[in-house]
């Protein structure tokens, strides 16, 4: 059975330490957060063995650098695709259209491994959910179905999609790339019944699947 322990910035902003059998694997950074990223870890008796990140948004990726320089033997890891706007390359890929949107700030850090769909990171599965960024990833873990689903859904006031802004908190949607993309995206994620749903804004949410439906449906309508 997993433990995700969340460790938030003002209730709004998130990271995720998921025990492992060799320490913690941290699922996104946040921003100006290092020391309390650390002083959870050292707080719950174990060592940062892996980070792996969601996406390159600098509310996800802002704390990287600090924190590699604190460990540098944790293994950093993100998508292939969004490892190049990591390091500030915002070109193209054939077939991407529009702006990329938010804030890519970038990182010094270089990732030790790129991630695809079907790759391991500890207990974690790597999960292709495209849309709020073209290489934006979600981890399921493989021991009890909990799903650290990055800005793929919000639950800040309710369980919303990204692929449009949500009335009680629309930054997630105001930084989506593709609300096509992204509505795929979370239907894929709901289907794979999750046992509880751990976002990058807001709280873990158990049992979410009626709620991902909700919210799927609001998007429909209101992309429709």
């Amino acid at each position: 059975m997993s433990t995700i322990h969340r460790i938030s910035r003002f209730g709004l902003m998130n990271a995720f330490l998921v025990d492992e059998d060799d320490g913690f694997t941290l699922v996104d950074t946040m921003l100006g957060a290092d020391q309390k990223i650390l002083g959870a870890a050292a707080g719950l008796g174990k060592p940062i063995v892996r980070i792996a990140l969601t996406h390159a948004h600098g509310d996800h990726i802002g704390s990287l650098d600090a924190l590699k320089a604190a460990l540098p033997e944790a293994e950093v890891s993100i998508s292939v695709r969004d490892a190049r706007l990591l390091a500030k390359d915002m070109s193209h890929d054939p077939g991407e259209e529009g702006t990329f949107k938010g804030d890519y700030r970038g990182a010094k850090t270089t990732p030790d491994v790129l991630l695809s769909a079907g790759d391991r990171v500890g207990s974690l599965e790597v999960v292709a959910a495209p849309g709020h960024t073209p290489g934006h990833v979600a981890f399921l873990d493989t021991r009890d179905g909990a799903l650290i689903c990055g800005d793929a859904f919000a639950t800040v006031g309710a369980v919303a999609t990204c692929a449009k802004p949500a009335a009680r908190f629309p930054l997630t949607g105001f930084g989506t790339w593709n609300r096509d993309l992204a509505l795929e995206s979370a239907r894929a994620l709901r289907a794979l019944d999750p046992t509880s749903l751990a976002p990058g804004h807001g709280k873990i949410v158990t049992g979410p699947v009626a709620a991902m439906d909700a919210a799927i449906a609001r998007t429909e309508k209101a992309l429709a």
